[in-house]
């Protein structure tokens, strides 16, 4: 697996999940299994086929999550300065049609949140804004169409 970039906060979260997932989720499914094997004939137990999907479903995630914070290459933000956009970047953006203004920060695929804030280096926003400086006006390609942006703001906040 290539690198992964991530910041510090998303690098925590990632590894608390995995954490929990290892040493509560997992053994609660197990103790599920075991109690639904206790009840019978598995072949028409929902218990046991629900336990297992579960279990499979935990055991994906861990592995998946194993991958990524081993791959994570963890980056710094608040050793970043200046008014370009570059990863771990809070960028203010004001529509140019309708002047409403917008705040994203640019943070790894697996820490993106968009309902707060935080969009992915493969966005379209985020790959239409690196590069670019405070002033410079962006043309966005979206799934609702081409948006145009004036970047307002660059700041570097951990």
């Amino acid at each position: 697996m290539d690198k992964v970039p991530m910041t510090q906060a998303g690098f925590n979260k990632l590894e608390a999940e995995l954490k929990n997932l290892k040493s509560v989720e997992r053994p609660a499914v197990i103790e599920s299994i075991s109690e639904a094997r206790g009840h019978g004939d598995l072949k028409e137990n929902a218990e046991y086929h629900a336990a297992k999907e579960r279990q499979s479903f935990i055991e994906g995630r861990i592995k998946e999550l194993d991958g990524v914070v081993s791959a994570a290459n963890i980056i710094d933000i608040s050793t970043l300065s200046g008014e370009t956009v570059k990863f771990g970047a809070t960028v203010k953006l004001a529509d140019e049609d309708t002047g409403d203004e917008v705040q994203y920060q640019i943070v790894g695929p697996y820490e993106s949140d968009a309902d707060n804030g935080k969009i992915s280096t493969t966005a379209p926003i985020a790959r239409g804004l690196m590069g670019k400086n405070v002033g410079d006006s962006v043309e966005i390609r979206t799934p609702k169409g081409v948006k145009f942006y004036e970047v307002l703001e660059v700041s570097y906040i951990a």
